[in-house]
């Protein structure tokens, strides 16, 4: 009996997820797999994503049932046996013959044939026999049992409970364990109708009068999807970029995928957007989905930006931990580590610190992740505003309130989405990813400094990779080809530079290295983005 597709794409997905730190979400929109089949698709989904969520639970249960430490199974014969546990424990309508069977000629095909006797047994001792089932999520006591039961790493369930308290706590768990809401942002009623006659089925956002909800139906198919008339969007990333709100001229800083710059595009049709985006391949992307031509795109880093321009409105959504968005990218979980926050902190603060020199007087700086850490969020803000007291920071409820006067927001409870002046979304609190966001406003007094270069202007660097923003808008558009070499001459008439930089831009060979140090974050990032092929 050959391997089914669906099981073939789940094991190649999972394997690229372990080796090469890339992002599952992403590559089951790829190129590689646009040809299977939806029911295909949908199951290499199911076995793709439950075995990112129940990793560690997985793992118990094989070792209970293995004569050899998981450290000393091959990454693609241990891929393999997560692969069938998953779906003699999870999956009822599976036949447990078929999920034996195809892992075991998964073994094979992987070249691994020693392995198929250890396969065989382990598996056989799944099959047919109840599987001990942990402590159910919402009867956790304790930081331990929270962790086992919701398969999450404990000390970051610890930082959720000190954070959030052990109620909400537990709903964040239970909350990344299940499949998220797509949602779309609509304002055409025409494009909504011609989904629905697609066969999708559409429901009210939850926090948005725009946004959409996707019930049922194929939307990725549906020809307004293709053509980039309609992207998927978490509802509060889409919220994220309404709180910019109306601007004469707006910066969006680490722009792709695109979804924010998008709707600022469509909220703002009259005022220049200057998009910046670090990775030329991943600006292009970024082209592909905002056509709007009232939107310039440069491939360039925000802490070295290429022009002495200044702007009334500027959106900071920051590469950050993703810890908000573990619902759709369980895997960032078993990779993230506590001493990586630290080194987002400082590389979000140098970002941040950069973007604030953009800002024209009375202009406004709007600063995002989708991270629930305080370490990503206020304690970034707060650093930075300590070292700048040309800016104060506005309370988010305000716009909100601008909002709901507006019609725009059909979330009735404002405080609820607000910590002291942040806007901060919780999941399952929320119905939607977890973000948080701060307005900055610069004073309206002239300052010495403003005219020509920054203030301090920061050295351009290498960016971090945005690890999590990417997931807020999975598949918004089809995975570009492999970034093939391009001269300096043909990058620059791509993506032109807006003005000349008073001084020479040092090369980035010369730069610091995120690479430096093969074990920080950055460094992990830095090669997924190399061996991964994005899809936004």
């Amino acid at each position: 009996m050959a391997i089914s597709p669906a099981r073939i794409a789940a094991y190649d997905i999972l394997l690229r997820v372990d080796q090469q730190d890339a992002y599952a979400s992403e590559l089951l929109h790829a190129s590689d797999y646009a040809k299977l089949s939806p029911a295909d698709h949908g199951l290499a989904t199911e076995l793709v994503m439950g075995v990112l969520r129940w990793r560690s639970l997985l793992d118990e249960q094989i070792v209970r049932r293995s004569s050899l430490k998981l450290s000393k199974l091959d990454p693609e014969v241990l891929t393999c046996v997560r692969l069938a546990a998953y779906q003699l424990l999870y999956l009822d309508r599976v036949p447990e013959h078929a999920a034996v069977h195809e892992s075991v000629e998964l073994v094979k095909r992987a070249r691994k044939r020693s392995a198929v006797p250890f396969v065989n047994a382990v598996l056989r001792k799944f099959a047919g026999k109840a599987a001990s089932r942990p402590l159910a999520i919402e009867g956790a006591a304790t930081e331990a049992e929270l962790a086992e039961s919701s398969a999450h790493p404990q000390w970051l369930v610890e930082r959720w409970i000190r954070t959030f308290g052990l109620p909400i706590a537990r709903q964040i768990c239970s909350y990344d364990q299940q499949i998220p809401a797509s949602c779309v942002s609509l304002r055409d009623p025409t494009v909504a109708t011609e989904l629905e006659s697609h066969g999708v089925k559409l429901a009210p956002g939850s926090l948005l009068t725009s946004a959409r909800r996707v019930i049922a139906g194929g939307l990725t198919t549906a020809q307004a999807f293709r053509e980039g008339r309609v992207a998927i969007q978490d509802e509060a990333s889409q919220l994220v970029a309404l709180l910019v709100g109306q601007g004469s001229r707006i910066l969006d800083c680490c722009a792709a995928p695109g979804g924010k710059t998008r709707l600022l595009a469509e909220r703002n049709p009259d005022a220049p957007i200057v998009a910046v985006e670090l990775h030329p391949h991943r600006a292009r992307l970024l082209r592909k989905l905002v056509t709007a031509k009232n939107v310039q795109i440069i491939a360039a880093d925000v802490r070295g930006l290429p022009t002495a321009e200044f702007f009334d409105r500027v959106l900071v959504d920051v590469p950050c931990s993703g810890t908000g968005t573990l619902a759709r990218n369980p895997e960032i979980k078993w990779r993230l580590k506590p001493e990586d926050l630290l080194d987002l902190q400082t590389r979000q603060g140098a970002i941040l610190k950069a973007a604030m020199q953009r800002v024209s007087p009375g202009g406004r700086l709007i600063y995002s992740t989708c991270s629930l850490e305080p370490e990503e969020n206020q304690k970034v803000v707060e650093s930075a505003l300590s070292s700048d007291s040309s800016f104060r920071l506005r309370d988010c409820r305000e716009r909100l309130r601008e909002l709901c006067s507006q019609g725009e927001l059909a979330w009735g409870d404002i405080d609820s989405l607000t910590s002291g002046p942040y806007l901060r979304t919780i999941p399952s609190v929320h119905p939607c990813d977890g973000f948080f966001t701060a307005i900055l406003q610069r004073s309206d007094r002239r300052l010495i400094g403003l005219e020509g270069s920054p203030q301090n202007p920061q050295p351009p660097s290498r960016q971090v990779r945005d690890s999590a923003k990417q997931r807020c808008c999975p598949a918004t558009a089809a995975a570009p080809e492999p970034e093939k070499a391009r001269s300096q001459s043909q990058q620059a008439e791509e993506f032109p530079r807006l003005s000349q930089p008073s001084a020479p831009l040092p090369s980035e060979r010369h730069l610091p290295s995120p690479r430096s140090d093969p074990r920080s974050w950055a460094s992990r990032m830095l090669r997924a983005k190399e061996a991964e092929t994005p899809t936004g």
